[in-house]
């Protein structure tokens, strides 16, 4: 019996697993493993098709069932998954000039409804890319938080079209700010997305069993599916 990963024979007994088995501890490289494994290790090929399942509204438990991997291992993959998920936009190149942002706030929660999580976000009218994101509560800070978010020629040049949600007001230059209806058409953007996203990602659809219990899942899937959306719009 040699070493997987090295080939070493240089092993010793280093506890049992899960299920009961003799594992060892190579002293060469440090690899863990047992004799005879049962579980092989899960392919490339799924863990691609798992990031693609994840965008469609299916449970982890409906995704295990697919795929043929274990929960266990499925919560830790997506637990790492989105926590490394960069955590800010990307967008094309923009030249200063006339642009149009539509904002606007969606409601979600986190393990249990009394918990309101509320998600902030910034489309551009023309491009369709959204280039602001902020998740937290649903207050001026919050708000700020967005606004920080935007890249800086949005900051500079664009102009703002919002719900007339106070909590815009003071953080939004005002000479850019055009609160209006849904009535305007002028929202509708931001609007057709919160729909999408909604549709597309389980945990945030309103009466769901597949909601999330940790922010920073929720927060992870969220900017998952939004860098799979802008760079939809590439394509």
């Amino acid at each position: 019996m040699n070493c997987p990963k090295c080939h070493s024979s240089q092993f010793v007994k280093n506890g049992h697993t899960h299920y009961g088995k003799q594992r060892f501890r190579c002293q060469n490289c440090g690899r863990q493993f047992v004799t005879n494994p049962s579980r092989q290790p899960i392919s490339q090929e799924t863990r691609d098709l798992i990031d693609k399942l994840l965008k469609e509204r299916l449970s982890l438990a409906a995704i295990a069932r697919i795929t043929e991997v274990s929960e266990r291992w499925l919560q830790q993959y997506v637990n790492q998954k989105y926590y490394l998920t960069p955590k800010e936009v990307k967008i094309t190149q923009k030249k200063r000039g006339k642009l149009v942002l539509e904002i606007d706030e969606m409601w979600s929660f986190i393990g249990s409804k009394r918990y309101k999580v509320w998600i902030w976000l910034a489309i551009d009218s023309l491009t369709k890319e959204i280039v602001g994101l902020h998740v937290g509560d649903r207050d001026r800070a919050a708000a700020r938080r967005l606004w920080d978010s935007l890249p800086s020629v949005y900051r500079q040049c664009a102009t703002c079209y919002t719900d007339f949600w106070e909590a815009y007001q003071g953080i939004l230059p005002a000479k850019r700010h055009k609160p209006v209806g849904k009535e305007t058409g002028r929202t509708n953007h931001i609007e057709r997305f919160n729909n999408t996203i909604r549709q597309r990602v389980g945990r945030l659809v309103r009466k769901s069993l597949s909601f999330s219990k940790k922010f920073q899942n929720h927060l992870g899937a969220i900017w998952d599916f939004v860098h799979y959306y802008n760079a939809s719009l590439q394509n």
